[in-house]
């Protein structure tokens, strides 16, 4: 593992940069990709806006409220799609196994690369260079010997940033990294890890398997290896999806069951649809609840058989609505999800890799934001 060379390159407020590169007259000025309307939510923001503490998912309003001279701009995806290929292609001059996270990163196993250049440091350089010659926009770089840390030296710097994590600092590194800064430790988890007297990598580390384990579920041997720093996942060129969800903002809040009925059968006639066009079959569905104030919670449950149409998904969602109390707390989103695919080979795996397996799906599920 310590023989591998990865690269993670982050753009830096890609959304809000492009803008910012093709309007002139937004430049250094806070800007905000969204609408503005009482019920908009910040896509993106430029370094400008976060400086304000406006944030990407944040209610526009509020976001108005922290800066009232935030400039919002709608966004055209066709445009960042564009953008993003064409940074794709530098990548591909260097090598061909690149795994796409969003739009906007990507994972890049140099170990062996097109350019047969020794240091990956030097390559992430040279890419962060084209990127601005070409493009005429920022990207971080992150360099280690795995992914996990690879992630976390792109985002140690920015913007402009470009770390590396040698295999004999990662340790040292990991000890200081603040329990909120590693991948897949969301504000909850984080909560529950400072109750536990976890706040750092070195505090994690002290902590058992099995420990981990009953407080974190499978997610628990994950980050027992991240604070060792393992991470033994190759960066895949092809990706094999893992879910499919689809969610609505609802134009005003509701507390009426039976409203709350329609939206859901219109979520999940939706999330039908996609499944469909995408032929993706899942035994697990998610429910998303977001409430007036921004707070949320996730209902999921398992079945033994696939969920592919909507006589099976629909009355499922209802039995997970039922957990949901809304009646004093207003709904503002509903999401549905189909997640756990069965994959080939699955028969052959052990029950061990096949609890790490789930673990890495549901961390590629949290943090992959474009179908």
């Amino acid at each position: 593992m310590n023989e591998r060379k990865i690269i993670h390159i982050d753009m830096d407020a890609f959304y809000a940069s492009v803008e910012q590169r093709d309007h002139p007259e937004l430049r250094g000025k806070p800007l905000a990709v969204g609408y503005a309307e009482e019920r908009g939510v910040v896509a993106a923001a430029s370094y400008e806006a976060r400086r304000y503490g406006v944030r990407s998912a944040m209610a526009s309003q509020k976001a108005k409220r922290l800066c009232p001279s935030l400039i919002f701009v709608p966004g055209r995806m066709e445009v960042y799609k564009s953008v993003s290929r064409q940074i794709h292609e530098i990548f591909h001059e260097y090598t061909d196994l690149i795994e796409p996270l969003s739009l906007d990163e990507a994972f890049l196993d140099v170990t062996e690369n097109k350019r047969h250049m020794p240091l990956a440091v030097d390559i992430a350089r040279e890419i962060k260079q084209r990127i601005c010659e070409e493009t005429s926009l920022v990207a971080s770089a992150g360099v280690s010997y795995n992914k996990f840390l690879a992630k976390i030296a792109s985002d140690y710097r920015k913007p402009d940033g470009l770390c590396t994590i040698h295999p004999a600092q990662a340790i040292a590194f990991i000890n200081r990294l603040p329990i909120e800064s590693f991948w897949g430790v969301g504000p909850v988890t984080a909560k529950k890890m400072h109750a536990l007297g976890i706040h750092n990598g070195l505090q994690l580390r002290s902590c058992s398997l099995d420990t981990l384990g009953r407080q974190f579920g499978k997610m628990g041997a994950v980050y027992y290896d991240f604070a060792r720093g393992i991470d033994l996942r190759p960066v895949e060129a092809v990706r094999i999806r893992k879910s499919i969800g689809c969610e609505h903002t609802l134009e005003k809040d509701i507390s009426l069951q039976s409203s709350v009925i329609i939206e859901l059968y219109h979520v999940a006639t939706e999330l039908v649809a996609r499944c469909q066009r995408k032929d993706f079959k899942g035994k697990t569905l998610t429910l998303k609840i977001k409430f007036h104030d921004f707070s949320q919670i996730t209902r999921s449950s398992t079945q033994p058989t696939e969920l592919i149409t909507l006589d099976k998904i629909l009355p499922l969602a209802k039995q997970l609505l039922k957990e949901v109390n809304y009646e004093e707390r207003p709904i503002r989103l509903i999401g549905l999800s189909v997640s756990n695919p069965r994959e080939r080979g699955d028969e052959l795996t052990n029950e061990k890799s096949g609890e790490q397996h789930e673990a890495w799906e549901q961390l590629s599920f949290e943090f992959s934001r474009w179908e």
